[in-house]
């Protein structure tokens, strides 16, 4: 897959989400990291539907964390923008549910890397023109392997 992606709209977000669910495996962590409107949640709703998720896959901003049941794994969905630091990732207990689950979470970067050995870190932008871009970071060599597998 290549690495960087130009997202002229809604359904190009959905579709990049959809084709990083089939690259997903149990205990994967994905760290979306980009401005306000960026395309954060549109991208976790197409990786919620290549998963098949069957319910709606909205932003956690007020509840933190919400777990999707019902597709191929069970989907954690995760908005850190109001964590303080690590001691308030650790109060969400994470780490229990991420062997089995992939767990994606918004506003992430430098507070829960230490989840997984590897992970994907998608930095999602929005050009003056309103376009959105993503840049996908694998970090370790799980990752940097089946992205450039597939």
């Amino acid at each position: 897959m290549k690495r960087e992606h130009v997202l002229p709209d809604l359904a190009d977000t959905h579709a990049l989400g959809e084709a990083l669910a089939a690259l997903v495996r149990p205990g994967d962590l994905v760290v979306l990291v980009g401005p306000l409107g960026a395309g954060k949640t549109a991208l976790t709703q197409g990786i919620g539907a290549g998963l098949g998720v069957r319910e709606p896959v909205t932003s956690p901003t007020f509840v933190i964390a919400r777990v999707h049941r019902g597709g191929r794994l069970p989907l954690v969905h995760v908005d850190a923008y109001r964590l303080g630091g690590h001691a308030d990732v650790d109060d969400l207990d994470l780490d229990a549910s991420t062997d089995e689950s992939v767990t994606v979470v918004e506003w992430g970067q430098g507070l829960v890397e230490q989840l997984a050995d590897e992970h994907l870190e998608v930095r999602l932008d929005r050009r003056d023109d309103d376009v959105r871009t993503a840049l996908l970071v694998p970090h370790g060599p799980g990752w940097t392997a089946r992205l450039d597998a597939s």
